[in-house]
């Protein structure tokens, strides 16, 4: 007979709630952004204001306050596309060799004679020698300087590549490092714009590599595309500083030339550092992932002589001391000095895997963008133009709700009102759950949910029509409905799991708009499967225990 357990019944009233509770947010937009801008702000140390109090009490704590994130086109704001100059890294990269290389070099004067430095091709060294016989010896020796390439891609192959003709040595990048440097310089530059956006307190910006040079950059809410430019162009703050004590007190009382910093990584660990550091990060040349003697992955860097100085006399003097790299006011990494490091570079070893050396590595190297940015294209879109998108989206979405309840109240009648509020029920569950996973709303994504809302009734237009097949086999009205809802049970999950195929191949090939509207579909499929087989048959069980006719029109 027709019957719902109590427990199911139970668990749908709960999932329908839930999506109220979270959904309700969204309508109440800037209010909630309010407060969870404030309650960020207070968590991230900030002094208590009137100001602050005032937007945090704007909304109850004790209700959700996720919020669907806003796309670039319904909010306005910044759109960017760089090309990173991946060729200006390789001479830095080649410059940095040259003291290691001088070094050998020397210690084989008698064989090679006196050597200078030659201009070469860009991202080549090239070094002549005054006794061309003592060449390969000069090439065997610097080849000693060649370190393995340390990723999936260059397994087994060496960083550097040298050769020699006549009485000129020639070092440069092999070309497996050269797609390793590109890489790692991508990926550094990605790290050090999110860092740079992410302090500046925006909402899911987008920031991604496209291709082998290009990133791209959108960020909702930010004020011009000038503005986003002059964000990104600052350099974040990197500093070596000597380690007074650790603990986890947040509130630990500090001297006057004291620093009291976070760690990045571990959650309620503090560093009190001298305030003074000994080097910065103008000091550095060079940080990159490799190996220590035991096999064991660290990290290398590597300072300009200024910076070597400096650091070689420090830890001369502190050797078994911790020293604390610090990236913007938080603790990367707090190694033990234990050895003097006199010659400009040292490795940092420890607990970690090639993925964590390699993160670590980009973190030190985050001081500056790696390599210089042109700006191919930029965008502004206004704050007007983004509400007159969303002022649009919600014409369009009532109109189409309109229409599709008319309709289907016309069709089937009393039915048809049951099909419009699981309609209802499906909106919410679509904007709780976009809210919930902090999903990023488009104009395509509400496109998507327009289609949604017509193809949301589709389910109940199946299981009603079968009904009225049943009915007319001179079965009682409670039977005809179970088997209404058993019968076109099939053609509704085959209907909607190919709709959602296709959804996840446009979310997975796809990108910006093509994946925005494929989150939404997505979503709005699952939600109306759940409205049309659960919440209608809910509410006309209900409404058939309550009335019991004897006959049904539908």
């Amino acid at each position: 007979m027709l019957q719902i357990a109590l427990w199911k019944r139970l668990t749908i009233l709960v999932v329908c709630l839930a999506g109220l509770a979270l959904a309700l947010p969204n309508a109440f937009y800037s209010r909630v952004e309010r407060h969870n801008d404030a309650v960020t702000a207070l968590e991230r140390g900030s002094v208590e204001t009137p100001d602050l109090t005032a937007a945090r009490a704007a909304w109850p704590d004790w209700l959700p306050a996720s919020l669907m994130n806003l796309g670039l086109d319904l909010r306005g704001g910044a759109h960017l596309l760089a090309e990173v100059q991946l060729g200006d890294v390789y001479a830095g990269r080649i410059d940095g060799y040259w003291p290691e290389v001088r070094d050998t070099l020397r210690s084989l004067r008698e064989e090679v004679g006196t050597i200078r430095r030659q201009d070469g091709a860009p991202g080549t060294l090239q070094v002549r020698i005054s006794r061309p016989e003592g060449l390969q010896a000069a090439v065997d020796a610097v080849r000693a300087l060649a370190q393995p390439i340390v990723s999936l891609g260059g397994v087994g192959q060496n960083d550097i590549e040298v050769t020699g003709s006549v009485d000129t040595l020639t070092l440069q990048l092999s070309e497996a490092e050269r797609a390793a440097t590109d890489d790692r310089t991508m990926e550094q530059s990605l790290e050090i714009i999110r860092r740079r956006v992410d302090e500046a307190g925006t909402r899911e910006p987008t920031i991604q590599r496209q291709g082998e040079d290009r990133i791209l950059i959108q960020v909702p809410g930010i004020g011009s595309a000038q503005e986003l430019k002059a964000l990104i162009g600052t350099t974040a703050r990197l500093t070596f500083h000597p380690v007074v004590s650790r603990g986890a007190d947040p509130n630990a009382r500090i001297d006057g030339d004291q620093l009291l910093v976070p760690s990045l990584d571990d959650d309620g660990e503090f560093y009190t550092l001298e305030r003074t550091p000994v080097v910065t990060g103008d000091d550095l040349v060079d940080s990159q992932p490799g190996f220590d003697q035991n096999g064991r992955p660290a990290v290398t860097f590597r300072f300009n002589p200024a910076g070597a100085r400096a650091f070689g006399v420090y830890t001369a003097e502190n050797v078994g001391a911790p020293f604390a790299i610090v990236l913007d006011e938080e603790v990367v990494t707090a190694p033990r000095i234990n050895e003097a490091i006199t010659g400009g570079s040292g490795q940092i070893t420890g607990n970690f895997d090639v993925e964590e050396a390699n993160r670590l590595a980009i973190l030190l190297r985050a001081g500056a963008l790696p390599a210089e940015m042109t700006f191919l294209e930029e965008r502004t879109i206004g704050p007007q133009l983004g509400q007159d998108s969303i002022d649009a989206g919600k014409v369009a979405s009532i109109v189409a709700m309109v229409a599709v309840v008319v309709l289907m109240i016309a069709s089937y009648g009393l039915f048809g009102v049951f099909a419009t509020v699981a309609l209802g029920v499906n909106v919410l569950l679509i904007f709780g759950i976009l809210s919930l996973i902090g999903g990023t709303l488009t104009l395509p994504g509400i496109a998507g949910i327009v289609l949604t809302i017509g193809m949301a009734v589709d389910a109940n237009v199946l299981v009603f029509e079968r009904i009225r097949e049943e009915l007319k086999t001179a079965r009682g009205p409670a039977r005809a409905i179970e088997l209404g809802y058993e019968r076109a049970l099939s053609a509704i999950v085959d209907a909607n799991i190919t709709t959602f195929i296709i959804a996840v191949i446009l979310f997975l090939l796809g990108s910006g708009p093509v994946r925005g509207f494929a989150v939404t579909l997505g979503i709005g499929i699952l939600t109306s499967v759940f409205t049309a087989i659960f919440v209608t048959r809910l509410l006309i069980v209900l409404w058939f225990e309550r009335r019991r006719p004897k006959q049904i029109e539908v």
